[in-house]
């Protein structure tokens, strides 16, 4: 982890247009490049933004791609509103996505982006050694209260980075996820977040909705608990007699 920091921040020396997100403390998620950068999106759903790592990684790669970003804490989206707010390509909603919507409690830890609506369990903090040090209160929605079909232009990606609160993204895209050609999830192994779904729970689901593994990536491993989290790139499955994609 301490290596790609370093490879961050190279990456935005040597690269004057990022200069300014340097200066806030956002680096482009280069490590997101291996899984991506063969593949081509017109409409990025990002979901769990935080600062706009990811947002800054995907208008590098789909430079005419429409990204809606979506980021429930209040610090971490006005950090991404101050580095994104002029690009009329990106639009950021302030709340979560989950199966129902209204009001939700959120664990907010030391370090923002490992903060979620479940508990931090003992191996959260064992591994990462992150502490809860508050509950905000924080808005979910389904993505089709801030969505229509219409405006997930193909071929579109879906991006889920919500510590432990996959599933439940899952479920309130349900009924836009044939929009979709691509979703890419960070999934876990182990439990680092009481009651979280693993990676066999998030592996079933996409099936069952019409999704391959198409890669593995990003796998983090610890000396004592083993492998403890990847980012998996699911793709669509062709229909019968189609070709290739």
């Amino acid at each position: 982890m301490q290596l790609i920091t370093i490879q961050k921040g190279v990456f935005c020396a040597l690269r004057p247009s990022l200069w300014r997100l340097l200066s806030m403390r956002i680096a482009p998620a280069i490590e997101h490049r291996e899984a991506l950068s063969r593949l081509s999106f017109q409409t990025v759903v990002d979901v769990g933004a935080n600062r706009g790592q990811f947002a800054v990684m995907a208008r590098r790669l789909f430079p005419q791609a429409q990204i809606y970003s979506f980021e429930p804490l209040s610090e971490p989206a006005a950090r991404f509103t101050e580095a994104l707010g002029r690009d009329d390509r990106v639009r950021l909603f302030p709340c979560a996505i989950g199966p129902t919507s209204g009001p939700a409690k959120i664990y907010v830890t030391s370090k923002d982006d490992s903060s979620s609506l479940l508990k931090p369990g003992s191996a959260q903090r064992e591994i990462f050694g992150e502490q809860t040090a508050r509950m905000d209160e924080v808005a979910v929605r389904r993505l089709s209260d801030c969505l229509e079909a219409g405006a997930i232009r193909g071929p579109a990606l879906l991006k889920v980075d919500v510590q432990g609160g996959e599933l439940d993204v899952l479920e309130g895209s349900a009924d836009l996820i044939n929009q979709f050609d691509a979703l890419y999830i960070e999934c876990s192994f182990i439990h680092l977040y009481e009651g979280q779904p693993l990676f066999g729970d998030i592996s079933r689901w996409t099936e069952a909705h019409g999704f391959r593994l198409g890669g593995v990536y990003n796998q983090y491993v610890d000396p004592q608990h083993g492998p403890v989290q990847a980012d998996f790139l699911f793709l669509k499955t062709a229909p019968a007699g189609a070709g290739p994609r």
